[in-house]
Order: structure tokens, then C-alpha cells, then sequence
């Protein structure tokens, strides 16, 4: 089978963004944004899906980390739209929990065409990590799914420390979407929809 393969390019006044994935890679990942955990959760997100991820933005970094982080996302959720391709043959539905010491996330995640977020994490936690405005995990998943068009469910009902909130969520989404994007053996050539469409 072909690799499923999506490359976009995103440029504005305030960005240039490039994103390239392979669904059916080996988690391969050269992730550059200029936001350092930024990268690092985009690393997870490429290794744990077991996606081979290319990501290069230049950003208005002297205003701050907001549109840099913003485009890369919109970038990467239109990327991966794009490698799903027509989604025959493949589970749609994917979830995983994954616990980081003392924090906790649960991921749902459906392929369905239609774009809709639901996102809870504890509201007490430090603000920044690094250069990370804590605020965007939100943000990032909103855009990724806007332009993924996919249904995403992100609940962390417990942890404390900031990095460990953030960070299990990434790893989490990394694996729902790959047990969601993978070929199901039993469905080949078969659409997962009643509706004849995804």
C-alpha cells in the first residue's frame, strides 16, 4: 500500500509553516518551531503515533509564541487531513489513556469529518512552561481539529504539575489518532460510515 503522505504549506505576515507527515511511518520527527516545548510536544505526538513528522516555522517570536504556535497547528491538522485521504479501510475510532506520574489523560478521538472539540484539564497550574503560554494546549487542539475536521475528546481529571498535564495529553492524542488513522485488515476497501461518506 501507498504511504499516506501530507505536506501543507502556510504562510502569512506573521508565519511561514511547513508540515509534512506520514501516517504509516515509523515516528521519525525534525520539529523546529523556535518554541521549545512546543517541539517537545510535537515529538511525542510524531513518536507515539509512530508518525513520521517534519514541521519547520518561523514566527514572529519578538511578539510572542501565539501565532507561531496557532499556524503550526492549523498546519499539522490540515496535513493530516489531507494523509487520511478518503479514510477507506481505516478504524475511525481511536482512545487512549495514558498516565504521566501524577497527572492523568484520557483521549477520544474520531475521524468523522466534522470538526468539534471537548476539553478539560485542571484550571490551577502554572501558567508558562518555558516559553509555553499553558493556555494554548486549548488553542492548539482547537486548531488542529478545525482544520483536521475530526471529533476530539481531552479530559485530564487530575494532576498537578504543568509539563505532566500538557505532556500526557499530547502523548495520549498521539495514540488515539494512530490506532483511529490504522488500516483495519477486516474493513479493507470498506468505508467506516453508514452515511457512505466521511
Amino acid at each position: 500500500m501507498n504511504p499516506r503522505v501530507g505536506r501543507v504549506e502556510r504562510t502569512t505576515k506573521e508565519t511561514s509553516v511547513l508540515v509534512e507527515i506520514n501516517l504509516d511511518g515509523t515516528g521519525k520527527v525534525d520539529v523546529s518551531t523556535g518554541v521549545g516545548f512546543y517541539d517537545h510536544m510535537l515529538d511525542q505526538l510524531g513518536r507515539h503515533g509512530l508518525f513520521d513528522l517534519t514541521v519547520k516555522t518561523e514566527g514572529d517570536l519578538h511578539i510572542d509564541s501565539h501565532h507561531t504556535i496557532e499556524d503550526t497547528a492549523l498546519a499539522l491538522g490540515a496535513a493530516f487531513r489531507q494523509a487520511l485521504g478518503d479514510k477507506v479501510g481505516i478504524y475511525r475510532f481511536g482512545n487512549c489513556t495514558v498516565p504521566l506520574d501524577e497527572s492523568l489523560a484520557q483521549v477520544t478521538v474520531d475521524l468523522s469529518g466534522r470538526p468539534y472539540l471537548v476539553h478539560t484539564e485542571p484550571e490551577k497550574m502554572a501558567p508558562m512552561i518555558g516559553e509555553y503560554d499553558t493556555t494554548m494546549t486549548r488553542h492548539i487542539l482547537e486548531s488542529f481539529v478545525a482544520q483536521a475536521q475530526i471529533a476530539l475528546h481531552v479530559h485530564v481529571p487530575y494532576g498537578r504539575n504543568a509539563h505532566h498535564i500538557v505532556e500526557c495529553q499530547f502523548k495520549a492524542l498521539a495514540r488515539a489518532l494512530r490506532y483511529a488513522s490504522e488500516r483495519d485488515t477486516r474493513a479493507a476497501g470498506i468505508l467506516p460510515s453508514t452515511k457512505g461518506a466521511l
